[in-house]
């Protein structure tokens, strides 16, 4: 057998594999893109194995232990990826990025920082300043205006 028919699969799997993680938004399609990257390694592991005629068939052995770490690393993704969907209520990555905390207060995207937390925003009065009309709820309005 010829070794670049595993080797062509092998990088034809991993190209799928990284378009999907650079390209996809649901986080579970990321980590079974990532399944697909790691599949490759395999592929490649144990054609080199044959290949090459390794006595200790190391190569298939390094294969079994990243089978093992992929499915540890899907069953807690899928646990992470579940607790923030419930959570959240999605599972879309660039929907989480409000999930990091950031240690300068800023926002990280524009550089600029964040707002003390004890500032009002720049709509909002004041805690010590009267507002010129106080705010009224909106069953308090609907009573008001059926009166």
């Amino acid at each position: 057998m010829h070794l670049a028919y595993p080797a062509v699969l092998a990088v034809l799997l991993f190209c799928v594999g990284l378009y999907g993680v650079l390209a996809r938004r649901n986080a579970i399609l990321v980590l079974m893109s990532v399944e697909l990257m790691l599949n490759a390694v395999n592929l490649n592991l144990v054609a080199f194995d044959v290949w090459l005629r390794d006595r200790l068939h190391s190569g298939q052995a390094l294969t079994l232990f990243t089978i093992a770490i992929a499915a540890a690393e899907i069953g807690i993704g899928l646990a992470i990826v579940l607790a923030v969907y419930r959570n959240r209520g999605t599972s879309a990555v660039d929907d989480l990025r409000d999930t990091a905390e950031r240690p300068d207060g800023g926002d990280g995207d524009d550089g600029t920082e964040g707002a003390a937390l004890d500032e009002p925003a720049p709509d909002e009065p004041a805690p010590n300043q009267a507002s010129p009309k106080p705010q009224s709820s909106p069953t308090s309005q609907k009573a008001e205006a059926t009166a």
